[in-house]
Formats: C-alpha cells, structure tokens, sequence
C-alpha cells in the first residue's frame, strides 16, 4: 500500500514573511578570504550596500557570514565574528530587510538576533 501523499505541508518560520512562492537568498560573506567574492564585502558599509542592492535586484531575504568556510581557511574566535556580522545584520535590518545569519556558534546567532 501506498502511504505517500505527497509534500508535507509548510510550517511557518517565525519572522519571515509567508511567501507564495520560492524565496531568493542574496548572501554577503564578511570575510577577508571569501572563496566566492574575494573579500570585496568585507567593509561594513560596504557589505551593507551590497545587501541592499541584493534585495534591489530581488532577493527577499540576506544570509550574512562572518567566518570564510573555503577549504583551508583559519577559523576567527568568536569576538572577531560578531565585529563582522552584527554591524552589518544591523544595517540591514533598519532598513527593513529580512537578514539570516551563517554561523555554526549559538552565541553569535543569538546576538544577531538580538
């Protein structure tokens, strides 16, 4: 017999608007050694600027990174991350932009939404 009835339905996020459709994630890499821009965001008026300009462009939604994952990279403490990252979802989210955050540490997470 088969059980399958297809997808199961969609909760709600918390926070995020109930879009009708595909969301689009724009990413900004606060980081020096970014493997997928160079570092050219690492500014924080300039990684703001490039999140705005992000949503100008149709992203609904920003994922802020403040630790280079590419391979070989030297992991920054914690403090260092939160310099980075805050700053920016800051920016971003007085100007109304829905911001995720790309950390694997509870403390920054938790201050980027605070």
């Amino acid at each position: 017999m088969n059980t399958n009835r297809g997808p199961a339905p969609r909760g709600h996020v918390a926070g995020l608007p109930d879009w009708d459709r595909c969301a689009v994630m724009g990413v900004v890499n606060v980081t020096p050694d970014s493997f997928s821009d160079g570092g050219r965001w690492f500014d924080t008026t300039a990684a703001v600027k490039r999140g705005l300009d992000l949503v100008a462009q149709g992203a609904d939604l920003v994922d802020v990174g403040g630790e280079s994952t590419r391979p070989g990279a030297t992991r920054v403490d914690a403090d260092e991350e939160l310099r980075r990252v805050v700053p920016v979802v800051r920016g971003l989210a007085s100007e109304g932009v829905a911001v995720s955050v790309d950390t694997m540490r509870a403390t920054v997470a938790e201050q980027a939404v605070a």
